[in-house]
């Protein structure tokens, strides 16, 4: 699992006080750029060395984020597939779960302008940060989640 400290600005704030919800995607891509480099590790985005297209995103939002405290974005992998592969993302602010975010993304040659199966050596890379969650550990945890609000 990665985990990166996002401190809000005043900027990212809406009329009533809370984040913009249009927030949220860019701070869970900053929260995928350990990952990335997983593919590229210098974040060249050429042609040649970048190979990721995100095909879907799901944004659930359970509670305000605020300005007046740092969020912390936990991304892990969720699921690998031959092609594609599957990502979770959380945001965190004062031990409360706001945003749940879940994304897709296949591997992509954008030379030849098709997918192509998930080279070995990613694919192992990716399975280290593998994380699966059955229906009765994610039924716990939302309990757990709405006790503490």
């Amino acid at each position: 699992m990665f985990s990166v400290s996002i401190t809000p600005r005043v900027g990212e704030t809406d009329a009533m006080g809370h984040i913009n919800n249009c927030v949220a995607p860019i701070w869970f891509e900053q929260g995928r750029t350990p990952l990335f480099r997983i593919f590229d590790p210098n974040l060249d985005f050429n042609h040649e060395t970048w190979h990721l297209v995100m095909v879907h995103a799901e944004y659930d939002y359970v509670e305000q984020i605020y300005c007046r405290s740092v969020v912390e974005i936990k991304t892990w992998v969720s699921h690998i597939g031959k092609k594609s592969f599957s990502l979770k993302h959380e945001a965190w602010q004062e031990g409360r779960l706001c945003i749940k975010c879940g994304v897709v993304f296949v591997y992509y040659n954008f030379i030849t302008q098709k997918t192509e199966p998930i080279p070995d050596n990613i694919r192992s890379r990716l399975e280290q940060h593998l994380i699966t969650i059955n229906k009765e550990q994610l039924t716990r945890k939302r309990e757990k989640v709405k006790r503490n609000r």
